[in-house]
C-alpha cells in the first residue's frame, strides 16, 4: 500500500465505508416495519417476505453483473467517444479477482456493498407502492431489474465521475434525487398503472377511500429509522479522503478532503447541515399541508431530503430547508391529485414521495446551482435548467417507468403480476384460495361454537 500514509488512508477508507453500509442496513429494516404497519393484518407475512426476500435475489444478481454495469456504461453506450468500458468493467466483473477475497484491495468489498445497499433501497420503494395485491414472484423480477439493471445503469450515466449525462448535460445529482428516488417512483408508477387498484379502495363513483395504515407505531419507527438509514447514505456518496494528487491536482493546495460522488470537494459537516435542514423544512411543510396527519408528516420529511439530495453538497443550509418543504408540498399534493383523476392505488406514496420530489428536485437544481461546475473536471458542462430537466426525463420516465410498464404488461398478459381476486379478499398470507376458504370456514365454524 505505500507510504505510511497511504496505508492509513486506506485502512480509513475501507472502515468508513463499512459503517455507512450498516447504517444503510437501517434503511431497510425501516421499510420492512413501514410496509408492515402499513399492510393489512392478512397481508403481513407476505408483504414482509416480499420485501426480505428481494436482499438475496437483488445482491446476487448485483454481484453478479449489476457492478459491471456501473463500470461498464458510463458513455452510454455511444453518446460520447469509448462506448462500453469493456477493461473497466472487467475489473469489477465476477470473475476479477477484484471481486473475490483478495486481500491485496481493501476497497472493492466495502465500496460494492455501498452500492448495493443502494440497490435495495430502490427495489423497496418500489415494494411499498404494490403492497397486498401484487404476486411475490412478479415483484422479485422487479426487484431484480430496478435495482441490479435498470437503477445502476442511470448511475453510471449520471452518477459517475466520466458518465456521459455529466459530461454532456451537466448533471448533477450528488445525493441521488434521481439516481435512487426518481427512477424508483417512476418504475413504482409504471407497475401501478398495469397492476390495479386494491379492490375497494375507490368507490363505484370513483371516489378514492382512505385504507388507513394498521399500525401507525409501526410506519412511524419505520420511517425514523429511514431517516437514520439515509443519514448514512449520504455519507455512503462520499469519498472520506483524496489528497489533491489523488484525482489529477484538481484540488489546489495542500488540504486533503473528502468529496463527492463526482470528486468535487465536500465535508461531513456540510452535508450534515443540509440533511437536518432538508428534513426539517419537509415536516414543517407536510405537517402544515396535511393539517397534522401523522402518515404524510413523516413521509414528507423523507420528501424534503429527497427534493433537496440533488444539490445538498453546493446549497445553503436556507435554500434546503425551503428546498425541501417546497418537495413536501409537491409530493402531497401531485399524490391525490394522480389518485383522484388516473385512479393510481399507491399504497403507501412512495411515487410521490420519491418520484415527484426526486424529479422536482432535480429540476429546481438545475436553476438554483445554474452555472456551477456539475464535476472539477475540464471541459464538463456545467449545471444548468435544460440538462437537470432532460436528466429528470431520463431517470423517471426512460429508466424508471417506461420498462417498469412494458415488462408489467408481459406479465400482466401471461397471468403473472397480480393475484386472484378471491385469495385478495382473503388476504395474501394464505398460500392458496383452498387454505383461505379453509381458515374461513374454520374461523366459521368456531363462532357457531361459541354460540
Amino acid at each position: 500500500m505505500g507510504n505510511n500514509l497511504d496505508a492509513i488512508t486506506t485502512i480509513f477508507t475501507e472502515f468508513y465505508y463499512w459503517v455507512t453500509v450498516v447504517f444503510m442496513f437501517l434503511i431497510h429494516v425501516g421499510f420492512c416495519m413501514y410496509e408492515v404497519g402499513a399492510s393489512r393484518y392478512r397481508n403481513h407475512l407476505h408483504t414482509l417476505m416480499k420485501n426480505t426476500m428481494l436482499i438475496p435475489l437483488v445482491t446476487i444478481t448485483f454481484y453478479f453483473f449489476g457492478w459491471w454495469i456501473y463500470w461498464a456504461l458510463p458513455n452510454g453506450p455511444g453518446f460520447v467517444p469509448g462506448g462500453i468500458q469493456w477493461d473497466a468493467g472487467a475489473a469489477n466483473a465476477p470473475w476479477s479477482q477484484n471481486m473475490a477475497t483478495d486481500l491485496s484491495d481493501r476497497i472493492t468489498g466495502v465500496f460494492w456493498a455501498a452500492f448495493l445497499l443502494f440497490s435495495w433501497t430502490a427495489a423497496s420503494i418500489v415494494s411499498g407502492s404494490v403492497i397486498e395485491r401484487i404476486r411475490s414472484g412478479a415483484f422479485w423480477i422487479h426487484a431484480v431489474l430496478i435495482g441490479s439493471v435498470f437503477w445502476i445503469i442511470d448511475a453510471s450515466w449520471g452518477w459517475h465521475w466520466d458518465g456521459w449525462m455529466v459530461k454532456l448535460l451537466g448533471y448533477h445529482d450528488a445525493y441521488a434525487s434521481g439516481v435512487i428516488h426518481a427512477i424508483a417512483g417512476g418504475y413504482a408508477l409504471g407497475v401501478l398503472v398495469v397492476l390495479g387498484p386494491r379492490l375497494g379502495k375507490f368507490a363505484a363513483d370513483g371516489t378514492p377511500r382512505d385504507i388507513l395504515p394498521h399500525n401507525p407505531w409501526l410506519v412511524s419507527i419505520g420511517l425514523f429509522l429511514i431517516y437514520t438509514g439515509f443519514w448514512g447514505f449520504y455519507a455512503a456518496c462520499n469519498v472520506p479522503l483524496i489528497a489533491p494528487s489523488g484525482i489529477d491536482g484538481l484540488i489546489t493546495g495542500e488540504t486533503w478532503t473528502a468529496t463527492n460522488i463526482y470528486l468535487g470537494p465536500t465535508t461531513l459537516g456540510a452535508i450534515t447541515f443540509n440533511f437536518l435542514m432538508s428534513l426539517s423544512g419537509g415536516l414543517l411543510m407536510a405537517y402544515v399541508v396535511s393539517k397534522g396527519d401523522p402518515f404524510w408528516t413523516y413521509s414528507g420529511g423523507l420528501a424534503g431530503i429527497i427534493t433537496a439530495s440533488a444539490g445538498n453538497d453546493l446549497y445553503h443550509p436556507i435554500q434546503a430547508m425551503f428546498i425541501g418543504g417546497f418537495g413536501a408540498y409537491c409530493a402531497y399534493k401531485l399524490h391525490y391529485f394522480v389518485e383522484r383523476k388516473f385512479k393510481i392505488d399507491d399504497a403507501v406514496g412512495a411515487v410521490a414521495v420519491h418520484g415527484y420530489a426526486g424529479f422536482i428536485g432535480l429540476v429546481i437544481c438545475g436553476f438554483v446551482l445554474w452555472g456551477y461546475p456539475s464535476s472539477p473536471y475540464d471541459g464538463y458542462a456545467a449545471i444548468n435548467p435544460l440538462g437537470m430537466f432532460i436528466g429528470a426525463i431520463i431517470m423517471f420516465f426512460v429508466l424508471g417507468f417506461l420498462p417498469a410498464f412494458i415488462v408489467s404488461k408481459i406479465m400482466a398478459g401471461a397471468g403473472m403480476l397480480r393475484i386472484p381476486r378471491e385469495v385478495e379478499l382473503m388476504g395474501l398470507d394464505f398460500k392458496t384460495l383452498d387454505e383461505a376458504e379453509a381458515a374461513r370456514d374454520e374461523i366459521r365454524n368456531a363462532e357457531k361454537a361459541l354460540v
